[in-house]
């Protein structure tokens, strides 16, 4: 398609499915049955919601939020807020009251579309409470579920206006699509506006990237939450660009299976679920050792030292040719015998688990972005191209320069719109029309972008999940039992604390247990050990489940400008910390 001459997004969807017609578009289990939903019947649907919105009051600019499991009725949701005019909000799965509430509140939501009972009780107080006119839900609610929110059926709208057709001359290129929410520094969301085109050029940049795989009719299998901006463009807007079929997976425990039976022929995922990926393979070859095991691991180590350029000896290369039917042609059948291409994104691929399934055959492809990026800032390139230990090269019409100081700065009509109701914010971060990414790095000789650093204190994990530290480690050092905390979890799992305890509350402690006073000695107390887990415990009990600390270590030594972990106002200097306690925090992850 012509990327650069469509103006919106809603306006590349009724164009793309009315080229489909009859032929699949979406797919999702239902009753343990695959259920497709053809790209006449989403088009259908999605000009009804957009007709009844506006029905309801909905106006162009209003803020819409979308609170759902991934299905098809997300798409249609999203397109459907877009063609009345209003701007998509789309909601985490994972919030809480207080999360939906703030979102709510900081967007001046009109109204909202909730998938059903099972999301509805931590929505709809904060729905109650935020003052929206309506809530649309998909799925019946339960008895007594309704109160202080008006709700309407999804089912009953669209079936009103079935055959509506919307009218979408007046929705610009430059209007903001879509308000994605992201953590800063400073820990409260922020609602990041991305534009139609901004993500129209994502697309573009995904298409000409991708290419050379051989697109025709592609099938791929959604994993992402799709609030997630990454899923958002690359599993969702790109795949209808190219006219390709979206089956939507059951979930982390069922993947394998939906691999086996969806056959996909492009994944895009974070690096977290490649690392599972790879954890379950190598566990099961363990398992089962003997021969399986020799013959696996002897294709991995020859396929990376192909892809490293090192010399194959001519046993290994003679053994390879059995090795492609006796071992990658069985993994090839394991994601269903049809992919040509897995894309990392969202985090940093960890290099090993990158090359192991290049070894294998998989095409792995590592890109980077950001969400105020739309995301897609770079990608490698399938075949001889792809330097996994990269990002890949900047995608089409996109700029990429590295600062004075090393940050990594971006230009394009990719950048966001700014950040919802913070023009200052908005103003530090877009300069000069660069956007400032907050990240380090630089290009290799091949003009490929290296991530070296991050200037920012944001957690990245290996989810992708953006987590800001400074927020967890406030509330950790509101509780009596602790001085101090630093959080880490960059690339990682989940999230780990260093905690320095309050010397107070140590004192009282001991008093009344009748132990030692020192602070050395009771971080090696298992029953003080307990207290102050058990001051972590209540932290994490009001805390989404990523932003949970799942171990920690006490340390006797507080962070203090003299020994060099503070900073003269007063701020933890983490690099120091890390250096100093960087062991402790390791042991953590083993």
């Amino acid at each position: 398609m012509d990327y650069d001459s469509c103006t919106s997004l809603p306006g590349m969807f009724f164009d793309r499915t009315a080229e489909m017609g009859g032929e699949t578009l979406l797919a999702a289990k239902r009753d343990g049955e695959w259920r497709e939903t053809s790209a006449a019947e989403a088009r259908s649907d999605a000009g009804a919601l957009a007709a009844a919105l506006r029905s309801l009051g909905v106006e162009a600019g209003d803020r819409i939020a979308l609170l759902s499991e991934s299905r098809p009725e997300w798409m249609i949701a999203d397109v459907g807020i877009m063609a009345a005019g209003a701007i998509s909000v789309p909601l985490y799965v994972t919030n809480r009251v207080a999360d939906h509430l703030h979102v709510l509140g900081d967007c001046g939501a009109r109204g909202a579309i909730l998938s059903g009972p099972a999301l509805a009780k931590n929505f709809l107080p904060a729905a109650a409470e935020a003052g929206l006119e309506f809530v649309i839900v998909i799925e019946p609610l339960d008895g007594g579920a309704e109160a202080g929110v008006r709700i309407e059926s999804w089912e009953d709208l669209i079936g009103r206006h079935s055959g509506a057709e919307p009218d979408l001359s007046a929705i610009a290129r430059g209007d903001t699509s879509c308000l994605i929410y992201t953590s800063g520094t400073g820990g409260a969301p922020k609602g990041v506006m991305l534009s139609h085109g901004a993500i129209l050029a994502n697309c573009k940049g995904a298409h000409e990237r991708l290419v050379a795989l051989g697109l025709g009719r592609e099938r791929f299998l959604s994993f992402l939450p799709l609030s997630h901006s990454y899923e958002h463009t690359a599993g969702l807007f790109f795949p209808l660009s190219i006219k390709a079929e979206i089956y939507y997976c059951e979930g982390l425990d069922r993947l394998a299976a939906n691999m086996e039976e969806v056959r996909p022929t492009i994944m895009t995922a974070v690096p977290r679920l490649y690392e599972t990926m790879h954890g379950r393979i190598v566990r099961g070859l363990q398992q089962k050792g003997g021969l399986s095991e020799k013959l696996f691991m002897k294709a991995v180590s020859i396929g990376r030292r192909r892809y490293e350029g090192e010399p194959v000896p001519l046993g290994d290369r003679l053994l390879d040719g059995l090795l492609d039917r006796l071992v990658r042609a069985k993994v090839a059948a394991r994601f269903g015998g049809r992919l040509k291409a897995m894309v990392s994104g969202g985090a940093p691929l960890n290099y090993d688990i990158g090359v192991f399934f290049l070894a294998l055959g998989v095409e792995m492809l590592q890109g980077y972005g950001m969400t105020e990026a739309a995301p897609v800032i770079s990608c490698n390139l399938p075949g001889d191209g792809n330097r996994i230990r990269t990002v890949g090269p900047p995608v089409v019409d996109t700029e990429v320069k590295i600062a004075d100081d090393g940050e990594i700065l971006v230009s394009g009509e990719l950048v966001m719109n700014g950040y919802w109701g913070k023009p200052e914010e908005t103003a530090e971060t877009v300069r000069d029309g660069w956007l400032h990414t907050g990240d380090v790095g630089e290009f290799d000789d091949a003009g490929y972008l290296v991530i070296t650093d991050r200037k920012k204190d944001i957690i990245v994990n290996s989810g992708g999940d953006n987590i800001s530290p400074q927020r967890i480690e406030g509330f950790l050092t509101l509780q009596p039992e602790i001085l101090q905390a630093m959080v880490t979890g960059d690339r990682q799992p989940y999230l780990v604390a260093l905690i320095a305890p309050d010397p107070q509350f140590a004192a009282d402690w001991a008093d009344e247990a009748g132990k030692p006073g020192e602070l050395e000695a009771l971080v090696g107390d298992a029953d003080f050990r307990k207290a102050v887990s058990d001051a972590v415990d209540r932290v994490n009990a009001g805390l989404s489940v990523i932003e949970r600390i799942r171990r920690h270590v006490l340390v006797a030594e507080p962070f203090t400008i003299e020994n060099g972990m503070m900073t003269p106002s007063m701020k933890i200097r983490r690099h120091v910390i890390r250096d100093r306690f960087g062991g402790d925090l390791d042991a953590l992850y083993r």
